[in-house]
């Protein structure tokens, strides 16, 4: 760390002094004893009519066929603090939450059933939403995963592989679930390496993704449309299957 970040972590740390939103340790927003202690659901439900009662969040045969094959939730939003997480993670840029979220993340998905995947990969964020925030919070949740899931063998990242190539109004501002599907429509590609033709234009290359099992991160799923989309892409560009895995689900104002 050099000199001008310890002095910065000096000074945040007498204006804004950091304790555990739990237990109120010092230094530490989630503290390892509070990180156990969060109560993982008991069990999951299909992420299309949130009905049945599925293993691991998987689709259910009544709402197949779907490009998201299932949804892993890992607790309550409303509980353990964690909507304050969120909030300061998103919207007060703590990037240094990624660690404590990550890893309840990581233990709901050791507790799953869902098959080890083959990539990793982030919702991405639109270039302008990026440059506001100052990182996507998703990708250092994919990245922590990546590291942490298998400890000694790192799950490949496809980084900058999905993208936003629209951008759009805040799911969070959109009432009805078709509107949200609507407003989503068409925002997210895949950004493929190519090779120039004689004509000197690009012609895409098969992708990384073909055949692969895919386990898509994001913080907090609503209706899940964002993440519906972001399967469809990936599921029109080879994948063989797509999983997602969620802090929580927040409930619609």
């Amino acid at each position: 760390m050099s000199i001008f970040q310890n002095i910065k972590k000096f000074i945040l740390d007498i204006l804004f002094p950091i304790t555990c939103l739990s237990c109120g340790q010092d230094d530490v927003w989630l503290c390892d004893k509070c990180v156990k202690n969060i109560e993982l659901l008991s069990f999951q439900v299909c992420p299309k009519c949130e009905d049945t009662i599925s293993e691991s969040g998987r689709t259910c045969y009544n709402c197949k066929p779907s490009n998201l094959d299932g949804l892993l939730v890992a607790s309550k939003y409303q509980e353990n603090n964690l909507s304050k997480l969120v909030h300061l993670y998103k919207y007060r840029f703590v990037e240094d939450l990624h660690i404590p979220l990550g890893k309840i993340l990581v233990k709901a998905i050791l507790q799953s059933q869902l098959p080890l995947p083959d990539l990793i990969l982030s919702v991405p964020l639109h270039t302008r939403r990026l440059r506001w925030r100052g990182f996507n919070q998703s990708e250092l949740l994919s990245k922590y995963i990546s590291q942490n899931l298998t400890p000694g063998l790192e799950i490949p990242v496809g980084k900058n592989l999905l993208t936003r190539k629209k951008y759009t109004p805040p799911q969070m501002k959109i009432k009805k679930y078709q509107e949200r599907l609507d407003n989503l429509q068409n925002a997210f590609a895949i950004k493929t390496q190519g090779t120039k033709s004689p004509f000197g234009d690009l012609v895409p290359t098969t992708t990384s993704l073909y055949g692969k099992n895919i386990l898509l991160i994001d913080d907090i799923a609503t209706t899940g449309a964002t993440l519906l989309e972001c399967a469809k892409v990936l599921k029109l560009n080879g994948a063989k299957k797509v999983f997602a895995t969620v802090l929580a689900r927040q409930e619609m104002q």
